[in-house]
Order: structure tokens, then C-alpha cells, then sequence
């Protein structure tokens, strides 16, 4: 394991770094090795772990990412991960998510507005007609409430995010969190793809668990802390 704290002595390295791409991790060596490929051609990868019991850390220091420990919950990782990165932009980045061929390109041009943020258009890795409806579904959120979530990647100026007050330390929907500080008018969707798994729509049902998401995320516009979303999240 590499520690992000004997990084940070050297400054000069420090401001060399263009672009960190953050995963949070917890039990993810199923589907992290896809992750990390999708992402080669960044300045460097930080892997923050909440504590995984499989062969996650040395999937990751394996493939050459930095691995930090961290508080479980993906808030308090992505705020740990982020702390250890040195790069002036930030992929946050779920680890069963992975990018598509041409993101790489794609963000060099939008790193050049640090005034946005900038998100990845959803995609689900399953064939199933009602994947296909999800992501018409999301695209659509995206587009008219300025919604984007975490499984979509979220590219972001260091300094953009410090403005905003960065992630806050959420079991959950510290991506809608940042999202609504960020605003819509700082928001630009990208356009490559995020791939994420369809494990979950596949494990629990396709609409009870695109039914439960939505539940949640009125839960969190009620004001119902996010500790007692995260329970019924599962």
C-alpha cells in the first residue's frame, strides 16, 4: 500500500499534477479491475477504502493507484480520497462505473473551463429493454432538473469544489449534496459514456430498485437525514 501522506511532502510534484481521478471502495475486487483500466491516462489514481475484507487494496496497489483508509461511506472516502490527491482536477468516480474510450479527450477540453463541472452521460452494461429506459430516465433528469449522480463521474476544478465547500462526510447522497451547491448553471454534461453495473436493477428488480432510488432521493429533499436513507438504500 502506498500512503497518500508520503506523497504530499514533495510540493514540487504536488503542482505537476494535472489530473487525480478519486474511486471510493468497499468490497469492489469484482468489479474494480474494469474501473481502473477505463481510467489509465490520468496523472494518478487514488483509491480510498472503507475497509474492504476482499483483495480490494491489492487489486488497486496492483494496478498502480495509491490506496488510503478512510471512514466507511462514500462521502467521508471521496473527502479522504480527495485530501490525498495532488491534481488541480478531480475524477470522482464510482468503482463499479468505467469510462468510455474517448472521456480522456473529451475532459482535457472541458478541464479548460474551472468554472464547471462536468458529467458523464449514463449508460448500464446490461442488454435488457428496461436498461434502456433507465438511462432515457436519467438522461432526462440530467437535462431538465440538473441532476446528475455519482454514477455518472463528476469532473471538477479543485478549486471550483473548495468553493463549493467540498464533499461533505454522507453515508449517501453526497452526490446530490454537491450537485445542488454546484447549481445547474456550473454543471456541463460530457460526451462520453459512464458504464456502470447493472447488478443492482438485476439483483433487486428492475423497478423496485429504480423505485427505491427514487424514494430515497424525496427522503433527502424532506430532510430526512441521510444515516436513515442509507438503511433503506441498502
Amino acid at each position: 500500500m502506498v500512503l497518500a501522506d508520503e506523497c504530499e511532502n514533495d510540493r514540487h510534484v504536488w503542482r505537476r499534477l494535472v489530473l487525480s481521478v478519486v474511486i471510493p471502495t468497499l468490497n469492489a475486487a469484482h468489479c474494480l479491475p474494469a474501473s481502473l483500466r477505463s481510467v489509465v491516462g490520468a496523472d494518478e489514481v487514488i483509491v480510498a477504502d472503507g475497509g474492504s475484507s476482499d483483495d480490494t487494496p491489492h487489486i488497486a496497489t496492483e494496478a498502480g493507484a495509491i490506496v488510503v483508509a478512510a471512514e466507511r461511506g462514500r462521502g467521508a472516502q471521496l473527502a479522504r480520497g480527495i485530501a490525498a490527491a495532488r491534481g488541480e482536477w478531480l475524477l470522482l468516480l464510482h468503482a463499479d462505473t468505467r469510462l468510455g474510450d474517448s472521456w480522456r479527450a473529451i475532459a482535457a477540453a472541458a478541464m479548460s473551463d474551472p468554472s464547471r463541472a462536468g458529467y458523464f452521460r449514463f449508460a448500464l452494461d446490461s442488454a435488457d429493454p428496461r436498461a434502456r429506459r433507465l438511462e432515457n430516465w436519467v438522461a432526462w433528469r440530467c437535462r431538465t432538473l440538473g441532476l446528475p449522480y455519482g454514477d455518472q463521474g463528476l469532473l471538477i476544478a479543485r478549486s471550483l469544489l473548495e468553493r463549493c465547500g467540498g464533499i461533505r462526510s454522507l453515508p449517501l447522497m453526497e452526490d446530490v449534496d454537491l450537485v445542488r451547491r454546484l447549481g445547474r448553471a456550473r454543471l456541463m454534461p460530457l460526451d462520453a459514456v459512464a458504464l456502470t453495473s447493472a447488478g443492482r436493477w438485476e439483483r433487486d428488480g428492475w423497478y423496485r430498485r429504480s423505485a427505491r432510488n427514487l424514494l430515497c432521493l424525496c427522503l433527502w429533499f424532506g430532510g430526512v437525514p441521510p444515516r436513515l436513507i442509507a438503511k433503506l438504500y441498502g
